[in-house]
């Protein structure tokens, strides 16, 4: 993707890539950096900044995909040997995968929703920005963003939730574009029409 392509444009093309589909180069340290600065310009009311960011890299996405295959083994013995490659490779597919944690908490005056949203908008400001910068992305949760017994690993405290894991890097596969829903299906209008 080009950087000098016109934000509608993007916007009307802007399609995630599987993880699967992903390789290096992923992004370095300063581009990091640059990608999570766009990332976190986003609605946040009263300033509370209720998310942080895990960045997962290198060799560490090797030992965390152990750890989650081991803790998968723990659930359920008998997997397959396709699901325990899956497992094992749960953080190696992109060559980074950046963890949005949320913060919400109660407040006097900002609701815990709107700290959630918060959040969210950061997860898809950091797909777009990863995107601006020639890379390719996607959002993902996964079982082990719901398991507490994984939260020690990935570095979310016992307080705060995953917003999502957003992997990043490169592809040579064919980016393709999949159905939308029809605005007929989704929208209803309420007053008069212009």
């Amino acid at each position: 993707m080009k950087n000098d392509i016109k934000l509608i444009d993007y916007l009307a093309s802007r399609r995630s890539v599987p993880a699967f589909q992903m390789c290096e180069p992923g992004p370095d340290r300063a581009e990091l950096e640059a990608i999570l600065t766009l990332a976190i310009r986003v609605p946040d009311h009263g300033k509370l900044a209720p998310w942080r960011f895990v960045v997962y890299q290198g060799e560490e996405r090797r030992i965390i995909g152990e750890e989650l295959l081991r803790l998968a083994l723990e659930k359920n013995p008998e997997l397959s040997e396709e699901m325990i490659a899956v497992e094992r490779s749960r953080f190696t597919r992109a060559p980074v995968v950046v963890g949005v944690i949320s913060k919400a908490a109660p407040h006097t005056k900002i609701p815990e929703w709107e700290q959630i949203m918060s959040a969210g908008a950061v997860c898809l400001n950091l797909l777009m920005a990863a995107n601006a910068h020639g890379y390719v992305s996607n959002w993902l949760s996964e079982w082990f963003a719901f398991d507490d017994r994984a939260h020690d690993l990935l570095g979310v405290a016992p307080d705060e939730k995953v917003a999502g894991f957003i992997h990043i890097g490169s592809t040579t596969f064919p980016i393709t574009e999949r159905p939308r829903p029809n605005l007929d299906d989704i929208v209803s209008w309420r007053g008069a029409e212009s």
